[in-house]
């Protein structure tokens, strides 16, 4: 899979980089964000992009859904952080999605983290991650 081909096809048609997006992430390791940008776009095409906390954002209904958290180069590690938004709420009984990936650390019942140290770990995840952004994205509606 050719990551450049994919991006153009997938993103760069209606979902671009802004200027701003691509200062934020110079210096950073761009390929393994761009790919969790695909990964996650491709899951729901109705997500929209923006810049928080200085990393990619994506919104549903310009609600903030997932807001990847992208460390500095020394400790080569990306963060995806799947919340309902900056505003406390009340806290369901139960996590809001079911899965059985392992990937997500649960902070509280309505957010949790994915944590990634290597391209390999980004590749391998693909099917779950994008299953998991399907339900995360449903479950937050």
């Amino acid at each position: 899979m050719n990551l450049y081909t994919n991006l153009t096809e997938d993103i760069l048609k209606k979902r671009y980089l802004t200027g701003s997006l691509l200062l934020v992430l110079q210096g950073y390791d761009t390929l393994r964000t761009f790919r969790l940008r695909i990964y996650i776009l491709r899951a729901n095409e109705n997500l929209t992009e923006n810049i928080k906390w200085n990393g990619p954002n994506y919104c549903f209904n310009s609600e903030d859904r997932i807001t990847m958290r992208i460390q500095p180069p020394t400790t080569k590690q990306i963060q995806l952080i799947f919340h309902r938004g900056a505003k406390k709420q009340v806290q369901p009984k139960e996590k809001l999605i079911e899965e059985h990936s392992k990937l997500l650390i649960w902070k509280e019942n309505d957010r949790a983290i994915a944590t990634f140290k290597n391209m390999d770990e980004i590749e391998n995840a693909e099917t779950n991650l994008t299953e998991i952004v399907k339900k995360w994205i449903n479950a937050t509606k």
